[in-house]
């Protein structure tokens, strides 16, 4: 099983953007455009400010559409990869050695760390807060036995329970 370690721009946040691109679309066709129910200034006023808002979530949807493509394990530029494994080539770890990488998110860099130093152990560390909820423990301790090397993945409670907030 290959691991999936997500993506930096969570889908949720592109779904969003998306239909903020498709409503200020809308709005500037009925109200702007067309002009339905409204006329005069009103129109011309609706048809700026929605105009404005479809621009700039149109831009801001590209912009999050490329960058999502480029982030990707999977995709064609595959930059996570890139800036995981250039990290990783960095990082030695001595015999018997742990290696503790803080706000491991999907655990990408704690994996490819412990397959680069079998001689220790790496050990990954995050809050896994709602805000990324793509990113949680449960993939995290799926993905490690993916690949290979790491030890674990250490839960909020036993980060607490050792003093840790």
């Amino acid at each position: 099983m290959k691991p999936d370690y997500k993506n930096w721009i969570p889908k949720g946040m592109l779904v969003s953007l998306i239909a903020g691109t498709v409503l200020s679309l809308a709005l500037l066709l009925v109200f702007g455009v067309f002009g339905i129910g409204v006329g005069g200034k009103l129109r011309i006023v609706l048809g700026v400010v929605f105009g404005i808002a479809f621009v700039v979530c149109a831009k801001y949807t590209e912009w999050c559409v490329y960058a999502y493509r480029s982030f990707s394990y999977d995709g064609e530029r595959k930059l996570s990869k890139q800036i995981i494994d250039g990290t990783a080539e960095h990082i030695t770890l001595p015999d018997g050695g742990v290696g503790l990488d803080i706000g491991c998110g999907s655990g990408a860099l704690t994996i490819a760390c412990a397959k680069r130093n079998p001689q220790g152990k790496m050990i990954g560390i995050d809050r896994w807060g709602k805000e990324y909820a793509s990113f949680s423990l449960p993939l995290c301790e799926k993905k490690r036995c993916c690949g290979g090397r790491e030890k674990r993945f250490v839960p909020t409670w036993e980060r607490r329970e050792a003093g840790f907030s």
